[in-house]
Order: C-alpha cells, then sequence, then structure tokens
C-alpha cells in the first residue's frame, strides 16, 4: 500500500501486502493494532507523522518484518521487548519520539546502535550507551577543607550567640541603671516572685507535714 492512494481492502488479500508506506501524512492518534495482524510484512513506514501512544505489542507478530521505520511521530512509553523475536528485521527506527526506558538487547536489536533511537533522551541501555540503574553521578566525598569550614562556622555560630545574650544582659542593665522608673518596677517584679515562691513553698512544706500525721 502506497501514499497519497484511496484505496481498500478487505479479504485475503491482506495476507498478501508485503509493504505498508504512510509516511508524511499528517496521522494522528494511535497506531493501529490491527497492522500486527499482517503476517505477510516486511517493509512498514509510519514515520513523519503525529502518531501517540506506545508501539502495539503485536506488532512482535510481524514475522516477516525486515524494516521498521516509526520515527519522527509522537509516540511514549517503552519499547516492547517482544519486538527482540522479530528475526528478520534489519532496519528499526524509532528516532524522535518519547520513548523510555530499557531498549531491547537480545535478538536483531543488537546489531543496532544509539543512531537507530536519536531524541529519546529517556531511554536507557547498552545501545544508547546509557546506565539503566542510575542517571545521577554519585555525591562527592567531603574534603577536609570543607570540614574544617563546616567546624569554623559552628564556632562562629557560638560566639555570635554568646555575645547577642551578653549584649542583651548589658542593654537591660543599662537600660535599669538610667531609669529609675523600670529599675523599681524590675525590683517590684523580683520580690513578687520571691514572696509566690516562698509562699508555694511552704504551703507544699505544710501539705506534707499534714499528710505525715494523718498517716
Amino acid at each position: 500500500m502506497a501514499k497519497n492512494r484511496y484505496e481498500s481492502y478487505k479479504g485475503d488479500v491482506l495476507n498478501y501486502m508485503t509493504g505498508l508506506d504512510l509516511s508524511s501524512n499528517e496521522l494522528t492518534g494511535d497506531i493501529p493494532s490491527e497492522i500486527g495482524l499482517l503476517p505477510g510484512l516486511h517493509a512498514l513506514n509510519l514515520s513523519h507523522n503525529h502518531f501517540s501512544g506506545s508501539i502495539p505489542r503485536g506488532f512482535s507478530n510481524l514475522k516477516m518484518i525486515e524494516s521498521m521505520d516509526l520515527s519522527y511521530n509522537e509516540l511514549s512509553g517503552r519499547i516492547p521487548l517482544e519486538l527482540s523475536e522479530l528475526n528478520y528485521l534489519a532496519i528499526f527506527n524509532v528516532s524522535y519520539n518519547d520513548f523510555l526506558g530499557p531498549v531491547p538487547n537480545s535478538g536483531q536489536f543488537a546489531n543496532f546502535d544509539e543512531n537507530n533511537y536519536r531524541g529519546n533522551p529517556l531511554l536507557c541501555g547498552p545501545p544508547v550507551l546509557k546506565n539503566c540503574r542510575s542517571d545521577l553521578p554519585p555525591p562527592l566525598p567531603t574534603t577536609p577543607a570543607e570540614e574544617d569550614e563546616s567546624a569554623i562556622d559552628k564556632v562562629a555560630f557560638n560566639w555570635s550567640f554568646a555575645a547577642s545574650y551578653v549584649a542583651v544582659i548589658l542593654g537591660l542593665m543599662a537600660i535599669l541603671l538610667l531609669n529609675s522608673y523600670w529599675r523599681r518596677q524590675w525590683f517590684l517584679l523580683v520580690d513578687a516572685c520571691i514572696d509566690s515562691s516562698c509562699f508555694y513553698f511552704l504551703y507544699k512544706l505544710a501539705f506534707y507535714q499534714r499528710r505525715l500525721g494523718q498517716s
């Protein structure tokens, strides 16, 4: 079946179709899974369209397929590992899509390299020369200079805290020294605290003595 032609096929004739080229047709939506029911297909070209979704797993039924071009679409998800069962696949191109995850690396896929997967930054595995376990570099070890810097920061914090505490105390003393009203209020507050503490202590002492006398 060639592009730029409007024809319909049905029945057994589909079993004898050897090539399907629908490239550069502005096609959208999911790739029809029924394509996987064409057992005699040798070449499939769906490139330069706007197909989305994932590659149908039924494509693993295309046992005679030799060329599959799905490049320049908007496909996503993982490349089905079942495609490694296609023993005659010699040309495979899924460049410039949004695939992710590990790339099949067995069967005919062992012959493909990063040129077959360009424009898919989330793919990983030996063919694309990217480790699937982690893309993050290991944390850098702490150097002695950084450790010394951290210790200096702690010392500086302790000194600044002590200086702030002393400044508050001195400020309070200066206010009490210069302002007679606040000085009187301060001594009254201290006396009230002392009296309340003494009263509470005497009350608890009398309470326990009463309890001991009753026992």
